[in-house]
């Protein structure tokens, strides 16, 4: 039975480690030991499950997709409906548990990274709900596809910081994090926003969001009575897919399907398939599934989802699919479009395009998978992808005549 990892060391099978300059050693060893003092200590943990619940919005319901399910003919669809906790979006899990955590540590200044806005919105909340000080790094061309959520950050008084370097997407925002937090890092808290980077964040941010496969699995028990055959959830760094199925992880019966974005096609530069196109080594702290050249140097990446456009994968999923305890595939933007209206059409629910890319996958197998109980984590909301439905289902707004 495939157990709950990290290690000591901060690895997931080969995965994971820390791979920072020194001055940032010390830090992430006092990051690591605030973290499992207040994992073990009874009153954090009672102030995260009282915010999670009075202010996010939890549990969360698991919800039967009857239209949907009946209009496919095959599998059970049940959705968890993580779009409907503040923000819009899992990420407030993982940016209250961090928050807390900074607090504790006596950081007054937190940065974050942002690639879809959700985790930035989500970290301009906490620091309003707080009072500290907060500073978002987002990439030019995220910030162009996602302008509501900047205006949403800016709003909740954050200062969004415009990464022009590189891409000027997921990547380039972190590394400006990351750069940042070398700088101040006496007075700064990275709340990094995904299950990736260098250890301890990939067992945090999992840990952050262990509450939702936890709540399924309860939800899916008493709904049906077993738990379900097949999970679905997008995965971008991974951190709404490892929170899904981490509870899941010792149910040989229970299939996991992480969904990538597929993008354009299959060439290097039109996609973010870490898992079809990419091969182990190391990014932004941590070593994992990479896309890159035959130079070793890391490649651009396409989606239409800004939340799965990033060049690597959480450790842990990586080792999940060496494992082969977890199978990941890729849903182009086609397909993500075509479930979101579907979705839309059927159950009167808008997801966002990152979740949009689950949903797809659970549509292109449930008609062939009759009798199946099927479990999609619809992560987030898709009022911050209005813009880009808006340009790629220009039939749909066409002003009347």
């Amino acid at each position: 039975m495939i157990t709950s990892q990290p290690d000591s060391t901060g690895h997931f099978g080969p995965y994971g480690g820390r791979f920072v300059p020194e001055v940032l050693m010390a830090p992430l060893e006092e990051l690591e030991q605030a973290y499992h003092a207040a994992s073990a200590d009874p009153a954090f943990r009672a102030e995260l499950t009282d915010l999670l619940h009075h202010y996010a919005g939890r549990p969360t319901p698991l919800y039967y997709a009857k239209r949907l399910s009946e209009s496919l003919g095959g599998a059970k669809i049940y959705i968890k409906r993580e779009d409907l906790l503040h923000t819009g979006a899992h990420k407030i899990n993982n940016c209250l548990g961090q928050v807390l955590l900074a607090r504790r540590m006596g950081k007054k200044r937190i940065i974050a990274e942002t690639g879809a806005g959700q985790h930035g919105v989500a970290t301009a909340t906490v620091c309003a709900l707080f009072g500290l000080e907060c500073v978002v790094y987002m990439g030019e061309e995220d910030m162009r596809r996602q302008r509501l959520n900047v205006f949403r950050m800016r709003l909740l008084g954050a200062k969004v910081a415009c990464v022009t370097n590189g891409a000027r997407t997921l990547k380039d925002a972190i590394s400006e994090a990351m750069r940042d937090w070398v700088t101040n890092v006496g007075t700064t808290y990275y709340l990094l926003g995904s299950a990736l980077g260098a250890h301890p964040y990939p067992l945090m941010v999992r840990d952050f969001h262990r509450v939702i496969g936890g709540e399924t699995r309860g939800q899916i028990l008493q709904a049906e009575g077993r738990l379900p055959d097949v999970l679905f959830a997008c995965v971008g760094g991974g951190s709404n897919a490892i929170g899904m199925f981490h509870a899941f992880i010792g149910d040989e019966g229970v299939k996991l399907v992480g969904v990538e974005a597929g993008g354009h096609s299959d060439r290097l530069g039109e996609h973010a398939a870490r898992f079809s196109g990419g091969s182990p080594g190391v990014l932004q702290g941590t070593y994992s599934y990479l896309l890159q050249d035959e130079d070793g140097q890391v490649a651009l990446t396409h989606s239409i989802s800004a939340g799965l456009d990033y060049a690597s994968v959480g450790p842990e999923h990586a080792w999940l699919n060496d494992r082969k305890r977890a199978e990941y595939v890729s849903a182009d933007d086609k397909a993500a479009l075509a479930a979101a209206v579907k979705l839309a059409r059927t159950e009167g629910i808008i997801p966002a395009l990152e979740s949009a890319h689950a949903v797809a996958e659970a549509i292109r197998r449930a008609p062939s998978d009759a009798g199946k109980l099927y479990v999609i984590n619809l992560s987030g909301r898709g009022d911050k992808d209005t813009d880009i439905y808006r340009e790629n289902l220009p039939e749909l707004d066409v002003a009347d005549v």
